[in-house]
């Protein structure tokens, strides 16, 4: 499905699920600001902040940020943070707003950006209990770019030698043994995020969770 995509069509569906994640963030309280989300150390509110810097840092000062971090991709990462992080949650929260139709970023393919806003908003949606889930049709170019590819995650990796079929949509990948779910819980696996194995069955999962346990 991906590969039927163009860029515009791929940001489009980016556009859409900042969107819709800004809404769900409208009405959070300040505890739910605060609470751990599935992405590491960072709270709700810094994979907001992050969010924001991953739609604002170009090629060039990417490339600085690094360089100044002297190739430490977490304290690059808390850096561009930081800096998009507001004075209060709401400042985050309009910051965020404000690039929601952005299609700045850094190098690797589009499937890879809009994957970035898939992830991280279920990463603040599942500790939170908001219960919405991405449109199939924007989950699918990002499963089947994880699995053939180890780039911001190490999705190809995580499925090295399983079959992975969706029961909602069109994705599937490799051979071995089956596991199978939702596109996006799928998907959230090849992120790394075990929570999301739960959701799944099928002969290999001890196989993918045992990959997605934290080292």
């Amino acid at each position: 499905m991906s590969d039927n995509l163009s860029r515009d069509e791929l940001w489009a569906l980016a556009h859409a699920e900042r969107g819709a994640l800004a809404e769900d963030l409208a009405g959070l309280d300040a505890a739910q600001w605060a609470q751990p989300s599935l992405c590491g150390r960072w709270t709700v509110e810094q994979v907001v902040a992050h969010l924001t810097a991953a739609a604002s840092v170009g090629r060039a000062r990417w490339a600085a940020s690094v360089l100044g971090a002297r190739f430490d991709f977490d304290l690059h990462n808390d850096r561009r943070l930081a800096e998009h992080r507001g004075a209060d949650a709401g400042e985050t929260l309009e910051r965020f707003r404000r690039v929601v139709g952005s299609t700045t970023s850094t190098f690797g393919p589009t499937e890879a950006w809009l994957g970035e806003v898939v992830v991280h908003a279920q990463d603040i949606r599942r500790p939170l209990g908001l219960d919405r889930t991405p449109p199939v049709e924007a989950v699918t170019p990002v499963a089947a770019f994880f699995a053939r590819r180890d780039f911001t995650v190490a999705g190809r990796s995580g499925v090295d030698g399983l079959r992975v079929e969706a029961t909602d949509g069109p994705f599937a990948a490799g051979a071995g043994p089956l596991v199978s779910g939702t596109t996006l819980a799928l998907t959230m696996a090849m992120a790394g995020r075990a929570a999301y194995c739960d959701d799944l069955t099928g002969p290999g999962l001890p196989t993918l969770r045992q990959r997605c346990a934290p080292a």
